[in-house]
């Protein structure tokens, strides 16, 4: 299998489809996806709902495109799930934080972070009184 592939690099067929849109609109596509995993780690205070579902759509619109596209683009259907997938786990995060309660249960916890930092402070003003 190495081999067969080793031969197609060397092929026309290689160096015609690296050349093409066919392989560099998808490259130049994964930043979208690359960009959403990244943003799986920050807050969800920031989390645009309307931009979440617009970009989701927008990739499952072009899921569709990169199969029915004769010769398929496995590569840019790839960067449409990958897209897709992480939209789609950016779009629960919303929904959990503005809709289910989540802000709430990350207001509480700060209160009970913050409390006894306040304890501690409170104590410590007293002792310098002293």
């Amino acid at each position: 299998m190495a081999s067969a592939f080793a031969s197609w690099l060397r092929s026309p067929a290689a160096r015609e489809y690296f050349f093409s849109t066919h392989f560099w609109g998808p490259v130049a596509n994964w930043g979208l996806p690359l960009a959403a995993l990244a943003d799986l780690s920050r807050d969800e205070e920031v989390i645009s709902g309307s931009m979440t579902s617009a970009l989701t759509a927008y990739s499952m619109v072009f899921m569709r495109f990169a199969w029915r596209v004769q010769p398929r683009n496995y590569l840019l259907l790839a960067c449409h799930a990958t897209n897709a997938t992480a939209q789609s786990v950016q779009g629960m995060r919303f929904i959990n934080y503005w809709y289910m309660g989540g802000k709430e249960a990350k207001d509480k916890q700060k209160l009970l972070i913050a409390e006894p930092v306040n304890g501690e402070v409170a104590k410590a003003v007293e002792a310098a009184r002293k």
